[in-house]
């Protein structure tokens, strides 16, 4: 059973309402497609389960739906909360709109208020470090302005370098994915006879023959096609829609991923219109920055649905490597950064010595 989610890989929490599913605080099941996700309350990002643990679950939330008078309901969905907290999502037969509000809306929508709390706390900062900065002016020779700049530089330094994917490199190494590269990778159109792609840019990791002080992200270049793009397009591109979407936007989102039903020719399309002349004269064409946000939120929704329906038609080993590289790659990263010793140290402690 594995309990790391699959897109920000950190730990999905248990439950005690759920005997045959312990795992996470909000389930979302479909009794009649014979589905159950955990809902990861960090990124709000749906993890499908393997088929194995599935079908006792679905049958107990089930069961722990119907007997629970906390809850509210449309024809197709319903959300009712359990007497120790758990959340469970109970899914009927929903029109796509409906469905895409109740997945993608919390996610999208935590997004969009995050962001706007971030520039928010931005604008209230610089507006004391104004007057401040006047007054240590006046006996330190540092302007407000100067402060502005500051500022303002270390919250685009923090934010442009979070890491928003992590993923196993052809070299074997971590490569990790930053906000700053996602603007810039690049679609490949590919053709009837060889699939899309994606070339994308991210630092590698850390070489262990130099200390944990010593900064060693060396930039490398990846060129994944197919599955392997699909699966690493569901990663990245929540770093382009990091400032979330409004209802309007998931709309029109929505409208975009009922027009191109194939996933392999909406990212053909989403290629072709990257490539097009006349786009922002910063960026270079076929990047992802060269598309507006209805787009890529659509983008992320067929990625992740289209990862889910092979998954459900037979090809399971996908989602057990995806689950297994999710809880590899959070050991990895829980300690890329300290110090070998302390690392160690840590290893010899849950062995128990």
């Amino acid at each position: 059973m594995y309990s790391t989610c699959l897109f920000c890989h950190t730990t999905l929490g248990a439950n005690e309402a759920v005997e045959h599913f312990p795992v996470g605080r909000r389930l979302a099941f479909d009794g009649a497609k014979g589905r159950l996700w955990v809902v990861c309350r960090k990124c709000e990002r749906w993890n499908l389960t393997p088929i194995e643990e599935r079908w006792e679950a679905i049958e107990e939330c089930e069961r722990s739906f119907r007997d629970t008078k906390l809850r509210v309901s449309t024809e197709q969905i319903g959300l009712a909360r359990l007497g120790e907290g758990t959340e469970l999502v109970r899914i009927g037969s929903p029109l796509r709109p409906e469905f895409a509000a109740w997945r993608y809306g919390d996610q999208f929508g935590k997004r969009r208020r995050r962001q706007m709390v971030t520039v928010g706390a931005a604008v209230a900062g610089v507006a004391l470090a104004v007057p401040l900065g006047m007054i240590a002016g006046a006996s330190l020779g540092i302007g407000g302005w100067n402060l502005y700049h500051i500022a303002r530089f270390g919250t685009s330094f923090v934010g442009q370098n979070q890491i928003v994917a992590r993923f196993t490199g052809p070299d074997g190494r971590l490569a990790i994915v930053r906000r700053h590269h996602v603007p810039m990778a690049m679609l490949l159109r590919g053709d009837r006879d060889y699939p899309w792609g994606l070339r994308l840019e991210h630092d590698t990791g850390k070489d262990k023959t130099k200390k944990w002080w010593q900064y060693d992200a060396k930039t490398a270049f990846t060129v994944v096609h197919g599955d392997d793009a699909l699966r690493l397009a569901g990663q990245i591109l929540p770093g382009m829609n990091y400032r979330g979407a409004s209802k309007q936007q998931l709309k029109e989102s929505v409208a975009l991923v009922e027009h191109h039903r194939d996933p392999s020719a909406f990212f053909r399309a989403a290629a072709r219109t990257a490539d097009r002349p006349g786009q922002d004269a910063q960026s270079e064409r076929g990047t992802l920055s060269q598309l507006g946000s209805e787009f890529l939120l659509a983008m992320e929704m067929v990625s992740h649905e289209e990862s889910e329906r092979r998954a459900m038609e037979g090809e399971l080993w996908l989602l057990e490597d995806a689950w297994k590289e999710a809880e590899e790659i959070a050991g990895i990263s829980d300690d890329m950064f300290l110090p070998e010793d302390i690392s160690n140290r840590l290893s010899d402690m849950k062995k128990g010595r």
